[in-house]
């Protein structure tokens, strides 16, 4: 049975023969390189199964050396093997395609479970960084979430100041927002809503209840956002 094939890469020798020992009995150590370009040459050459990666080595380091790799299509499963215990390194390692994250002081215990949980199509996380990791992306979830929401907020704002006839200009200087973000709104609106111009997106977001602008106003004042449609490309 053929055993899965892994490439080290580490600019540590004795870190190196410390690896291939540890790992020999259950995978087949197709090679060791010192360095990201060597690692780039390697993995393309030898095509392992695994790469069992180091982020801080010379010429090239891991990350950029895996960055390379994946804008050429290499899937490679990738465990990176390091010293750096930095959540939000750990977070870039997963970002750019990693399927595992050891840290070196746990090399013995956590590496081959890494690479067996690689092979399995699982991503494997190091304990020793696993929560602070999950708290940085429940924060950055919530900033997300509190972006989207102001967003929404915002084109709410400029969509009622529309329905009122008001010009871009007149919405970007009360909202204290530049003119070009509110145009980007309302060209937002429009391709949400489906329509080609702010009557129609007003008559629809008044039919849908959105806004509130009475039939009068819509059937015998439409000329009025033709006016404010002129005007706001003119200021």
């Amino acid at each position: 049975m053929k055993l899965p094939s892994v490439l080290i890469a580490d600019d540590h020798i004795i870190v190196s023969q410390g690896l291939q020992s540890l790992l020999e009995d259950e995978f087949d150590v197709v090679g060791t390189v010192t360095n990201g370009r060597a690692l780039i040459d390697a993995a393309r050459q030898l095509k392992p199964d695994v790469l069992v990666v180091d982020i801080s080595m010379p010429i090239l380091n891991g990350l950029d050396a895996v960055r390379e790799l994946r804008s050429e299509g290499d899937d490679t499963k990738v465990v990176f093997l390091t010293m750096h215990a930095e959540a939000q390194i750990a977070i870039e390692a997963i970002r750019i395609g990693a399927t595992g994250y050891v840290l070196k002081q746990a090399a013995g215990d956590e590496l081959v479970a890494a690479i067996r949980a690689s092979m399995k199509g699982r991503t494997y996380l190091t304990p020793f960084v696993a929560q602070d990791v999950l708290q940085l992306l429940i924060g950055s979830r919530h900033r997300q979430e509190q972006q989207l929401a102001q967003r929404a907020t915002h084109k709410y704002e400029v969509l009622e100041m529309l329905a009122q006839g008001r010009t871009h200009q007149d919405i970007a200087e009360a909202m204290s927002l530049d003119r070009e973000v509110v145009e980007a709104y309302r060209d937002e609106m429009l391709q949400t809503f489906g329509v080609q111009t702010t009557l129609q997106l007003i008559r629809l977001a008044s039919q849908m209840g959105i806004v509130s602008v009475s039939p009068v106003d819509l059937d015998q004042s439409s000329t009025n956002w033709v006016v404010v449609e002129l005007s706001s490309t003119q200021k």
